[in-house]
């Protein structure tokens, strides 16, 4: 493994981190180096180590550290957390396992999903399993990927901050930064960006852009003593945060992730401000007996969400974007974790192929991981995207939740497509909306 073997440097007034194997005609560390050490991050650097590549792994935090999200860990993340053998150890971690989903609608009509009345077919890893979830807290969830990742890369650095990337003859070729009060220098034919949704190596690789109608913007709040906590997941488009939704998820202990995600648009059109609405949401007939001795452990805090309502540039000459750096946030539910795996899995079989060919350039990353990433993830973004727009429809979401709450069969059909065994696409079609006048 090249990184194993590497040695320090001073090139200019950098260090640099090198070894003796020539790539581009430069002196060149690792076969990928990976910014960020979140989901995405974590998840390539483990599945980096499968296919024998040396690796990497900067983040410029130090972990644990928290990260503002609903912790949901979806199916998505299952399958490959099971592809990974990682899921006895996740399960084992503080939080809740889910296997319902409860869906409300603005007249405050509640639908129970049981998920497990089917398997889960995961379409990526050919696996079946039982269709259920976890909500787990970021700081845990994140931090126990992470020191699986430090496990098999062959270098973890906490503390770098990415400043630039560097290129040769507009090849990107490697990474600059500032680690331990100096700049540093990391060298490898290919980077991987798992920076989040403000994405140093998106905006350095020219990638970056903030269109408003394709992000979302979030408020979560941790409670104690929420009512009625149990093995459910919670989404509610209640009149109080449409076009939105409110969430309650339960996490260990008595403890509660709250919190409400809204179009930005959406929020500047109506002069809606979160924090009031998510109060509202709490405060609502629907919800104040649930909150009356409910407890905050801290004050609202958000963030941004950008969602794959449209196909975003993910790759460039020597770089690709992974998870929320590419815009993979479901519009519909806001979830981005399994995706982003999905995201680490493509970028890593692209980076073995792009050795094996000797090419790295942004024709060849664009065929190999951005085509095929959403070849697989963009027909389910494309109708996430248009059921997003049923919050402006208040009667069709009451007509859905309603049939659902006292219909089996509907309340499968939507269990079904959760699990893949019955087409999402049923939701975006208007004979599905006739049909449900004559259940």
């Amino acid at each position: 493994m090249y990184g194993r073997t590497a040695t320090w440097q001073v090139r200019g007034s950098a260090l640099v981190i090198s070894s003796p194997r020539p790539i581009f005609g430069f002196v060149d560390t690792f076969d990928l180096i990976i910014v960020g050490g979140g989901p995405a991050g974590a998840t390539a650097a483990l599945y980096a180590q499968r296919q024998g590549l040396s690796t990497v792994l900067v983040d410029k935090e130090h972990f644990p550290r928290d990260k503002i999200c609903g912790d949901a860990l979806s199916g998505k993340t299952v399958a490959i957390l099971h592809e990974l053998g990682l899921l006895e150890e996740v399960a084992a971690l503080p939080g809740a396992a889910i296997t319902r989903i409860i869906f409300g609608s603005p007249d405050a009509t509640a639908a129970d999903i049981d998920l497990t009345r089917f398997d889960m077919t995961n379409g990526l890893t050919g696996h079946t399993l039982k269709q259920e979830g976890y909500v787990i807290r970021r700081e845990i969830f994140d931090n126990f990927l992470f020191e699986k990742a430090r496990a098999a890369a062959d270098r973890t650095i906490e503390g770098f901050a990415v400043r630039d990337l560097v290129r040769e003859d507009e090849q990107v070729v490697g990474v600059r930064g500032r680690y331990d009060g100096g700049d540093m220098e990391i060298r490898a034919p290919l980077v991987f960006g798992c920076d989040g949704f403000n994405s140093i190596v998106a905006r350095k690789g020219g990638l970056y852009s903030h269109e408003s109608k394709h992000w979302m913007v979030a408020l979560r709040q941790y409670f104690t003593g929420v009512k009625g906590l149990t093995d459910q997941i919670e989404l509610h488009f209640i009149d109080e945060v449409l076009p939105g939704y409110f969430w309650v998820f339960p996490i260990e202990e008595d403890r509660a992730n709250v919190g409400i995600g809204m179009g930005h648009n959406d929020i500047k059109a109506n002069g809606i401000h979160l924090k009031d609405a998510l109060k509202a949401a709490i405060a609502s007939p629907t919800f104040r007996t649930r909150f009356a001795d409910a407890k905050p452990l801290e004050e609202p805090v958000g963030w941004n969400l950008p969602v794959g309502s449209r196909r975003r540039p993910a790759h460039g000459p020597g770089l690709l974007l992974l998870g929320d750096a590419a815009s993979l946030i479901d519009p519909f539910t806001g979830e981005g974790i399994g995706n982003a795996l999905y995201s680490a899995r493509f970028a890593v079989d692209t980076a073995v192929a792009a050795r094996s060919a000797g090419d790295f350039s942004a024709g060849f990353l664009r065929r190999s991981y951005e085509d095929k990433l959403w070849d697989s993830l963009g027909s389910e973004l494309k109708i996430s995207t248009r059921l997003h727009g049923l919050g402006r429809w208040p009667a069709l979401m009451n007509l859905v939740i309603r049939k659902a709450a006292n219909n089996l069969e509907v309340s499968d059909l939507l269990c079904g497509m959760m699990a893949n065994a019955v087409p999402r696409k049923i939701l975006v079609n208007p004979l599905f909306y006739l049909k449900l006048f004559f259940r």
